[in-house]
Parts: C-alpha cells; structure tokens; sequence
C-alpha cells in the first residue's frame, strides 16, 4: 500500500486572508516503509513574508524570489501524489491551503476523508497527551537532531516516523527485505529477487540425471 506522509509551510494561518503556501514536502511509503522517494520545493508565494511567519520555518522573501509560483509546480505534485492516501499532522489545515492554490488554478480538491490525521490518531490512543509533531518524536524517542525550525520535508519525513509508531511500529527484524520491496513497488518492478535457496547448477544437473533412470514416471505421460 501507498502512502504520502505531507507537510507544508506557509506564510501565515488562514488562506482566506490571502496566505499562502511557500514550500510542500512529500516522503513516500509502501507497507509502511520508506522508498527513499520525496517530493520538495519551495514556492514564490508572491506576497512578502510575515515576520512571525519567518520566526517558525526560516523562509525568507530572499529565498523566495527565485523559486517557481505554485501553478508551476502543481502537475509534478499532482502526479507524485497521485491516488495515493495522505498522511498529514493537522490536515485540515495543510488541506486547506493546498485546496485554495488549486482552486485558483481551477484544479480539483483533495478531500478531507483522504487524509489520515495523525492528530485525530493521537487523541484517540493517548487522550490528553500533548499532540505536537516535537512532542511525539520525544515520546516515541525519535531524534530530532539540529531541527532547530519547522520545514516541509524534514517534517514529514519526522511525521513518517511519528505514524508508524502510533500505528504499532515496525518490526525491525523484517525491515531490510521489506524495503527492498518497497523500492522495486516504487519504481515498478513487480518481480522478486532469487531465492537465497535455489538450487546451483550442479543440484539441477544432479536431479535431471536422477529422472532419466526412472522407468515411466506419472508427469512423462501424454
């Protein structure tokens, strides 16, 4: 199974006010293992960046000026998200922004019920506790190492962590093999490596030699 673990950054609370997003991040799961396929970048909002804005993820008007407007970046990040479910920290509110930049481009919305909050998750297996992505990552010992600032993809990719544990983790043991299926699904190879237990060259030769002594066998019958 597909999943999109995503994150955005914006630049303020409500698109209704004119906010908008200044950069997506996207971190791809197959049976709830990472393919080592993202999607990330940062988008020209095309308004000047609030200061408390700023004070959150970092992102300022000069790292934006360059960067491509939504509408040019909204194919690739369509087709990256494709049918697939959306695993979003609060996704009211990511879902929000990202259904108001496609409503200019007249572009479908994402529905709400395609989403799996990890907040609504949260609450439901430990009421009361504190729901925060940083909150989590200390609760299910996950390093947060230098993230000093909120940003698109480094959160996500935190928020893949954060969900596997609330939805029982992983089993460590099985993790390589899981993983290399998870990148041949994400690139479409549809077959699996050889066995370790195939039988060699000489095995094959020694079992065809073994058949050829016998007197009539059963499967040899028209």
């Amino acid at each position: 199974m597909r999943e999109i673990v995503l994150d955005t950054e914006t630049t303020g609370l409500d698109p209704a006010k004119g906010h908008r997003i200044v950069e997506v991040g996207c971190f791809e799961l197959i049976n709830h293992i990472p393919t080592g396929r993202t999607f990330q970048v940062f988008v020209n909002p095309g308004m000047p960046m609030p200061a408390e804005a700023e004070a959150v993820h970092g992102i300022s008007d000069e790292q934006l000026r360059d960067k491509p407007e939504f509408a040019a970046i909204a194919g690739d990040l369509i087709a990256f998200l494709d049918s697939a479910p959306l695993v979003i920290h609060n996704a009211e509110f990511d879902l929000r922004f990202l259904n108001a930049e496609f409503a200019r481009l007249g572009l479908a919305n994402i529905a709400l019920e395609r989403a799996i909050d990890t907040v609504t998750l949260v609450r439901r297996k430990f009421p009361g506790a504190p729901a925060s992505l940083d909150a989590l990552c200390k609760r299910f010992g996950i390093d947060l190492g230098g993230r000093t600032r909120h940003g698109a993809l480094v959160d996500a990719e935190l928020l893949a962590r954060v969900y596997v544990e609330l939805i029982g983790g992983r089993q460590v043991s099985f993790d390589l093999a899981r993983q290399e299926e998870a990148r041949a699904l994400s690139v479409g190879v549809t077959h699996r490596p050889a066995r370790p237990h195939a039988p060699t060259a000489e095995e094959i030769a020694a079992h065809d030699a073994f058949l050829a002594q016998l007197d009539d066998p059963i499967w040899s019958r028209p």
